[in-house]
């Protein structure tokens, strides 16, 4: 059997298809040091170079331009090599800029080096989602979402073993550590993800055809409303997330308590992400993604109207609960209206479009507490981009069952 391409139809949901499902979570958790190392690292880089807060925030922001961009790029890889190949190139990536984080002498090269980062990490997140999906049917809705609670294991194991070699071994040693255990540990676990499933893609490309040609849009048209509708459900996501430890700072209940917060959100996302997926599972990408998303309004609506810090351990959890399930319902819906030859491309468009929400969002929700002094309007700009994601969704769904009902 060719390693490349000689897996069949049966593989499907077999046991073979749940150890790739294994390996694709180890290695999304590990890749996934790219997207919350920076945080923790943000303070002894601003002290190293002695530069602004906003300035030392800048490797941050080049993870995320490497992490969205990367995502096409790897997902289109994805789609005509197999899966090993972006993330073959993505390992090297993703080591090489920890490399050379290590041995920059200024922020400039730490900011580019952490491009790299960004185009790295962004392997082992939208193209795995895609990549799992072809290799489960029934069950493809917790399968995806298993693989995206990657992400979010990672932001619970990596914040403290990074910032513990910070403070034992300084910053310099920890990336090059970092750089070099991604090496070692991710390139072995490429051999269980070697396999493709083409002759599978011939079975559900004819049914993805078949609901292009059902659809009341066209393939241009719902590409197009998914990422509009990636960006806004990022914009509103990215108001707590981005802001809750400040917020917490400007209540008076000190930063330490904002950041367990955080913690919290990102622990109960894993459980949302599982959940989300026996539900798509169940009903589909679109109407997952909906409840998904009114459930988040909700959250952000009661934001507005409590801030006792019980109040706010009770909110966060609620809100990490209700948003995790969002991005890995994108991942569903490209596989249930697009060939899944292009599964990988599709999806790191619309995961470009969430990585652009989250950006704008943060900045945005900065920008209108400089300008009112309160979060309040921002947590209002979060809710208005909410329903916008609300709208596009109920638009897809109603347009879905109307075209259902005159067949």
């Amino acid at each position: 059997m060719n390693a490349q391409a000689g897996a069949k139809p049966g593989d499907v949901e077999s046991s073979y298809a749940w150890l790739r499902l294994v390996a694709a979570l180890a290695i999304s958790t590990i890749g996934g040091v790219g997207m919350w190392s920076t945080m923790v690292a943000l303070p002894a880089l601003q002290a190293e170079f002695g530069v602004t807060r906003a300035d030392a925030s800048l490797p941050f922001t080049m993870v995320m331009f490497g992490f969205a961009g990367g995502g096409v790029l790897m997902g289109r890889l994805a789609d005509r090599f197999g899966i090993a190949v972006p993330l073959g190139v993505g390992t090297l990536g993703l080591s090489a800029g920890y490399l050379a984080t290590g041995w920059s002498s200024n922020l400039w090269q730490v900011a580019l080096a952490h491009l790299l980062i960004g185009v790295g990490c962004s392997a082992s997140f939208g193209p795995l989602m895609a990549d799992i999906s072809h290799w489960f049917l029934r069950r493809r809705g917790i399968a995806v979402a298993i693989a995206a609670s990657g992400n979010y294991v990672a932001g619970t194991i990596w914040p403290p073993v990074v910032q513990h070699f910070i403070s034992t071994a300084g910053w310099r040693a920890t990336h090059i550590g970092i750089g070099l255990f991604c090496l070692v540990a991710m390139l072995p676990l490429l051999l269980a993800l070697r396999r493709r499933i083409e002759d599978h893609h011939d079975e559900a490309g004819a049914e993805a055809a078949r609901r292009q040609a059902e659809a009341p849009f066209s393939p241009l048209t719902l590409q197009v409303l998914l990422c509009i509708a990636g960006v806004a459900c990022c914009v509103a996501m990215a108001m707590p997330q981005v802001h809750i430890v400040a917020y917490c700072g400007d209540l008076g209940y000190g930063v330490a308590r904002g950041a367990e917060l955080l913690s919290m959100m990102l622990g109960f996302g894993i459980i949302s992400r599982i959940g989300s997926g026996f539900i798509a599972d169940r009903i589909g990408g679109v109407p997952t993604l909906l409840l998904g998303s009114l459930l988040q309004g909700t959250a952000l609506f009661l934001y507005l109207w409590f801030d006792g810090l019980i109040s706010l351990y009770v909110i966060s959890a609620l809100f990490g609960l209700f948003q995790g399930g969002i991005v890995p319902s994108y991942a569903i819906i490209v596989r249930e209206y697009f060939s899944p030859r292009e599964a990988g491309t599709r999806l790191g468009l619309v995961l470009m479009a969430t990585l652009l929400g989250m950006a704008l969002g943060g900045w945005m929700s900065g920008l209108i507490f400089d300008l009112t002094g309160s979060y309040r309007a921002a947590f209002l700009n979060g809710l208005g981009w909410n329903l916008v994601n609300v709208s596009i969704m109920v638009w897809l769904l109603q347009r879905s069952r109307r075209r259902l009902a005159f067949a």
